[in-house]
């Protein structure tokens, strides 16, 4: 069977897009799955994590492409043939590369931080996703320890159309860390509350995206 496709999408800068992905395509390597990653975004904030893995003695390999978003496309569908799933970082405020990616996608992921104006800022990109015949899955990021933010936020992302993982992320330093090691949180802090979250995310996104 042909890769399962992941697209981590928003417009929005600075909502966690590339830890998101990484410990996403991580976790599912961990968990056996053959996985690809693909950077479309011209930051190349998950290229560079790449570049520090490679540099970093005793990680496992994982396969990373670093494409324009015109090219994204072809380059998903070659990597389809060998891998059980792709996982792309596309790049805020770039409407039409976002888009290729979000049309290729089985699963449109799009990471939020737990506060009413992040929120509002995500409509663009649910409006992206729903053109392109897709329903998003809100992943809240950075959440604060026993914050009651998180259950006040599943009944507005209902009213804006789109699905909230149950899973969520916290807001810990431990994610931070692993990626300046090249690392995800589960390689750099095993054990660690972070680790269990990443855990816990990967299968409820994986199940949805149909691996």
């Amino acid at each position: 069977m042909a890769a399962r496709v992941i697209t981590i999408a928003q417009q929005k800068g600075g909502a966690g897009k590339t830890t998101l992905a990484v410990n996403l395509g991580l976790t599912a390597l961990e968990f056996g799955l053959r996985v690809a990653l693909v950077d479309i975004d011209p930051q190349g904030s998950l290229s560079r994590w790449a570049a520090l893995r490679r540099a970093t003695p005793g990680t496992t390999p994982i396969e990373l492409s670093t494409v324009t978003g015109w090219r994204a496309a072809n380059e998903i569908n070659g990597l389809s043939v060998d891998h059980d799933l792709v996982v792309v970082d596309s790049p805020p405020h770039a409407l039409t590369d976002a888009k290729v990616v979000i049309r290729a996608a089985h699963l449109v992921v799009v990471p939020v931080q737990p506060s009413p104006l992040d929120l509002w800022a995500t409509k663009p990109t649910i409006e992206l996703a729903e053109g392109e015949r897709k329903k998003p899955v809100l992943v809240l990021n950075r959440v604060p320890a026993r914050s009651p933010i998180a259950k006040e936020m599943a009944a507005a992302v209902a009213e804006l159309g789109a699905w909230l993982a149950q899973a969520k992320l916290g807001n810990r330093s431990s994610f931070a860390a692993s990626m300046a090691q090249g690392r995800s949180v589960r390689e750099a802090a095993p054990g660690t509350i972070g680790a269990r979250e990443a855990g816990k995310l990967t299968r409820e996104i994986l199940a949805l995206a149909g691996c």
